[in-house]
């Protein structure tokens, strides 16, 4: 579910349309969008304080008995349908291998080398101070 949740919604369509037709599905709740309040911490265990705000998108489907839910940040109404079918279809054990194999492992890839293109930047710009010490 992070990997949908953090899909784009244009990518996510298009991957389900090259992917096996999904069973028909009925919504249960939404998609909708709303705010939800940021909790944060101060040193992680201490006050806890309102951090602030955030847009989200949520949706509730049933296909073939099974319930889907999706919750992603943003307004995409589409992808949060999209990603609550998917969760229900991937509860099917007969559809989850394809559906793993047409849509799930491509983003999750996609994911992990967007990650790796963001971490090799920042290691770009590194700084690395020296002691004293460890000149000697």
């Amino acid at each position: 579910m992070a990997t949908l949740a953090r899909a784009e919604g244009e990518t996510l369509a298009a991957l389900l349309a090259a992917a096996p037709a999904l069973p028909a599905w009925t919504r249960l709740r939404g998609p909708e969008a709303g705010l939800v309040m940021l909790r944060g911490r101060a040193g992680g265990d201490g006050a806890a304080f309102n951090l602030g705000e955030a847009t989200v998108a949520r949706c509730a489907v049933t296909m073939a008995g099974r319930i889907g839910h999706a919750w992603r940040l943003g307004r995409d109404l589409r992808a949060a349908e999209l990603s609550a079918a998917l969760d229900a279809a991937l509860q099917d054990e007969t559809l989850r291998p394809a559906l793993e194999a047409a849509v799930i492992a491509p983003l999750a890839e996609a994911q992990r080398a967007a990650r790796a293109r963001t971490a090799r930047r920042a290691a770009a710009t590194e700084v690395r101070f020296f002691t004293l010490a460890a000149m000697r």
